[in-house]
């Protein structure tokens, strides 16, 4: 059977296939159909993958985890193949568009939208962690919406608490723009990371951006481990949320039961922002303006972030360049050399 330019088998196992869904780093998704008729969805390694063991390994990590979360909101696994010539993972077919999907064709979510989507997140990642999962790979690409509401369909890098880690010392897996900082520098990583993901997430379908910039890899990451998340971007009465679950320390982000408990409690119609203090402390109400610091102190330090600007169109011409006046073009800035750590610039000396 052919797929476009995609060869697919007709059959795997006892199911039917019937044409290619997505593609992934680590295999191909076919709808199927089983043997009562009932649609599924089939999971299948990439040839070259499959015959690295630690992609077989993580793949059964993958069947071994979703096995134990029993949610509405996360995909469940029907049937799995993990010793054949072609493995694969046989999960229920969600019929929808993913979130990122969803949210580049038709832009941000509404505030109702937003509050649905949390709360379900919240609440497939409460399961999640209930099994003693960590999921790792939390992002708009792994997120399907169904009549509305959210299912978790990957866990291509999920492994259990206190599990051997699959990836080496100095590399990780997964997107960028969502990871948590803890991943990035390689050290402990908690189900705290989940939260951190879950947030960005949210952000990316208020917002249709995602919360540390889209520049260059290095740019990204420096955000994240920074802490720089753009919540001047979010609506006002999403950034408490959101702060509270993108903090750069682990320890001080809520766990899923209690950001669940928060998302329950989101009100568009509060327009300030009220960050819940840790026990003990006094209530803190900050000003929207200064909850996002910005990168210009470090533009001598970091590449250029290029964001996406929108194409004109074909019968739009942008027009001539008309080069200004000599006398009306400002002096040249002159570089700061301490910037980087050089010696102040050493001041001319007049001939005595």
């Amino acid at each position: 059977m052919s797929t476009g330019n995609t060869q697919a088998p007709e059959r795997l196992g006892p199911y039917r296939v019937v044409r290619k869904i997505g593609e992934g780093g680590m295999g191909v998704v076919h709808l199927g159909v089983d043997s009562e008729g009932r649609e599924v969805a089939i999971k299948v390694l990439h040839p070259h993958v499959a015959a690295d063991l630690k992609a077989r390994d993580r793949l059964t990590r993958e069947v071994e985890t979703m096995r134990r979360v029993r949610s509405p909101y996360v995909a469940e696994v029907l049937d799995a193949e993990l010793v054949g010539g072609q493995p694969y993972v046989v999960t229920r077919f969600a019929p929808g568009r993913t979130l990122e999907d969803t949210v580049l064709a038709d832009g941000a979510l509404s505030a109702r939208e937003v509050i649905k989507l949390a709360r379900g997140l919240c609440q497939a990642l409460v399961s999640i962690h209930a099994a003693d999962v960590i999921h790792r790979d939390f992002k708009p690409s792994n997120v399907m919406l169904v009549g509305g509401e959210p299912l978790v369909i990957d866990f291509g890098i999920a492994h259990l608490v206190n599990a051997t880690r699959l990836t080496q010392t100095g590399m990780f897996v997964g997107t960028p723009g969502y990871l948590a900082p803890e991943i990035i520098r390689d050290s402990e990583i908690t189900q705290a990371a989940d939260v951190h993901a879950l947030a960005s997430t949210v952000f990316f379908a208020a917002t249709g951006a995602p919360p540390f910039g889209t520049g260059t890899f290095e740019a990204v990451c420096f955000n994240i481990m920074e802490g720089r998340a753009q919540l001047d971007k979010a609506p006002a009465w999403l950034r408490g949320w959101l702060s509270r679950a993108l903090n750069v320390e682990p320890a001080a982000r809520p766990s899923a039961q209690e950001l669940l408990r928060m998302a329950r409690a989101l009100d568009p119609s509060v327009t300030t922002f009220h960050e819940t203090p840790p026990q003990g402390s006094p209530t803190a109400t900050k000003k929207l303006s200064t909850r996002t610091r910005t990168m210009d102190t470090f533009s001598d330090l970091l590449p250029p972030v290029e964001y996406e600007r929108p194409r004109p169109r074909q019968d739009e011409r942008p027009p001539p360049y008309v080069p200004a006046p000599m006398a009306a073009r400002p002096p040249a800035p002159r570089a700061d050399q301490r910037v980087a750590g050089y010696p102040a610039p050493q001041q001319a000396q007049r001939p005595v």
